[in-house]
């Protein structure tokens, strides 16, 4: 595949991952409607919308992972490389490639969020935070250290599941379901980033306190993709000859 190939696949991949993941937070997380004299909890909360980051990147690796390697994240990208699983003359492409994409799902989630009377930037757009921007008011030092684990963790799962040695074919559903369970852990403590791309998109939008905040979601999650990128080869080995 050409480079060219390769970035337009992470452009429209990262856009899927936050268009779906994010707009599930902002769109349905929480959803009550009045009908006639009782009121109705439709939202899907924490459990749905960790599911829809999850299958955003499952039905993408399936889509796009042919062509890419279906990334969607700067510092899946890294740690790849430190790895040795990515070529370090394509790093820069892919990641402006899917900082773009973040940018463009965020800015059509917004287009359509702002159509409902009253909508507010206000209430955060899915951007991460810590401090009393964090959904359960986590420190800092909470915040990086969740965020450094739980991207080492899935690091550890992308590399494990796309080894020659593990078993073929279900590399995407074991990502997706680790990112599921990664943002059942971490929603709480910054919504959840592990992903500087992701994690850009909305803060554009938000500006003030989410751009003020934004680099520690860029730290930790680059930070914990390296020292994945470090330890598996050590753990795993390399394949026996043939």
């Amino acid at each position: 595949m050409t480079l060219k190939s390769k970035t337009l696949a992470e452009f429209f991949g990262t856009f899927w991952l936050v268009f779906g993941g994010c707009g599930s937070a902002v769109l349905a997380a929480k959803f009550i409607t009045p009908e006639g004299s009782s009121v109705l909890n439709l939202g899907i909360g924490f459990v749905g919308v960790s599911l829809a980051f999850g299958l955003t990147v499952m039905t993408m690796a399936y889509a796009i992972g042919h062509i890419s390697g279906c990334h969607l994240n700067p510092a899946v990208s890294v740690g790849l490389c430190v790895g040795g699983r990515f070529d370090k003359s394509e790093l820069l492409p892919y990641i402006v490639a899917q900082v773009l994409g973040g940018a463009a799902g965020a800015g059509v989630l917004a287009l359509i969020a702002s159509g409902q009377t009253g909508f507010s930037m206000a209430g955060g757009f899915a951007s991460n935070g810590y401090g009393e921007h964090s959904p359960g008011g986590y420190s800092l030092m909470a915040a990086f250290t969740a965020e450094v684990v739980l991207t080492f963790f899935f690091l550890l799962i992308i590399l494990g599941a796309t080894d020659k040695r593990a078993p073929q074919g279900f590399a995407p559903i074991a990502i997706g379901l680790g990112l599921t369970l990664i943002h059942l852990i971490g929603i709480p403590v910054t919504n959840l980033s592990v992903n500087p791309a992701r994690s850009t998109g909305p803060a554009l939008f938000v500006g003030g306190w989410a751009i003020q905040q934004l680099w520690l979601f860029w730290l930790a999650p680059i930070l914990g993709a390296a020292l994945g990128g470090i330890v598996y080869p050590i753990m795993a080995g390399k394949p026996a000859a043939k």
